[in-house]
């Protein structure tokens, strides 16, 4: 496939749009168009001994859970690692794309391919995501009615305050009189300006409705998940259903004040990476992620969670089999897709 086709393809798999604010997603290294793809690598982290793999195995694509460019490069050079990552790159012609949270978010992606490891349940996201875009424009809708004493001078001076869309009017009868209705979208600092204005005249000021315009939530669609288990079931089976879904022979558990490894396990809210700020203040039996601060997972033990931490990376690097077979379907088998075989967590117990 051509690299922008693909790209795009991609984007349809997961929406950029659904990442976090904060995230690097999409297309980060780009060689020179025309560029074909036969050949995408997955990979959880992309280190200079992944880069290699990739180099090796003919890779045109390299798909990155991780965004290995985060901090903006001041420049290319082949002092740092990241920076060699993107010589290497480019010296091969090979592009790098990187989903990270956007992948968090989507109901296919890494959670829901967590809950997997704790049995049959049903799932929600803890923070769900909201429709990326909306036909309505602003954070506010104001509406009020006025007189054809008022109307002309007052639309004169709303249409100088800046960041207000859709303005309309409207016949209206009010209390048997013919007035207009006035209605119009604004974002939160030119809500602050409309309103003051409107209120420099009493009748048009009581006559005022504010809404706050919020966009649709997407089922199924955002960070973490709170789960419920189909059964209760006790933390120490947890754990080993756990250890198993990840192939790992450890993890490390916090057990909450007032449980044992016995109590029963009913709602568990999991975040694959690092959970803390996504965990935090969630009402369950169990918390499961990556990693925790150590003093988030004392507030957890003395609220009576209990708490398994697996490593950040080992909470996310079993998606990407799965990943791979999805994404085959997905792009109709029209380029070869390969899992890293040297991707692996940094740290060993």
């Amino acid at each position: 496939m051509d690299l922008r086709e693909l790209v795009s393809a991609l984007n349809d798999f997961a929406s950029p749009s659904l990442a976090e604010s904060w995230d690097n997603v999409g297309l980060l290294v780009e060689p020179s168009p025309p560029h074909t793809v036969n050949t995408l690598f997955l990979t959880n982290d992309l280190t200079e001994e992944v880069m290699e793999e990739a180099v090796q195995k003919k890779a045109d694509l390299v798909l990155s859970y991780h965004p290995p460019i985060f901090t903006p490069l001041k420049r290319v050079t082949w002092k740092t690692w990241k920076e060699r990552l993107v010589v290497r790159a480019l010296e091969n012609r090979i592009g790098i794309y990187s989903p990270h949270t956007a992948y968090d978010a989507i109901p296919h992606g890494v959670n829901n391919w967590l809950t997997k490891g704790l049995g049959a349940c049903t799932s929600l996201p803890l923070h769900p995501s909201t429709v990326p875009r909306s036909p309505a424009e602003g954070t506010h809708r104001v509406e009020f009615c006025a007189d054809a004493e008022h109307l002309d001078a007052v639309l004169s001076k709303i249409k100088d305050i800046p960041e207000i869309s859709c303005l309309t009017t409207l016949p209206a009868r009010v209390e048997g009189e013919e007035q207009t209705r006035v209605s119009l979208n604004c974002s939160q600092k030119a809500l602050l300006e409309v309103v003051a204005l409107l209120s420099q005249n009493s009748l048009l000021y009581h006559k005022t409705e504010i809404l706050l315009l919020q966009k649709p939530l997407l089922p199924h669609t955002g960070m973490g998940r709170l789960c419920t288990l189909s059964e209760p079931v006790s933390l120490s089976d947890i754990i080993e259903r756990i250890k198993g879904h990840l192939r790992l022979p450890h993890v490390r558990v916090a057990v909450g004040a007032g449980r044992t490894l016995e109590s029963p396990v009913k709602k568990a809210a999991l975040c694959a990476g690092s959970g803390s700020s996504v965990l935090k203040g969630t009402e369950a039996d169990l918390y499961l992620t990556g990693e925790m601060s150590h003093h988030d997972v004392l507030d957890a033990v003395a609220n009576g969670i209990s708490v398994i931490l697996c490593e950040h990376s080992n909470t996310e690097r079993g998606f990407l089999s799965e990943l791979r077979d999805t994404l085959a379907i997905h792009l109709q088998n029209k380029i070869n897709i390969v899992v890293s075989e040297k991707d692996t967590d940094p740290l060993q117990v």
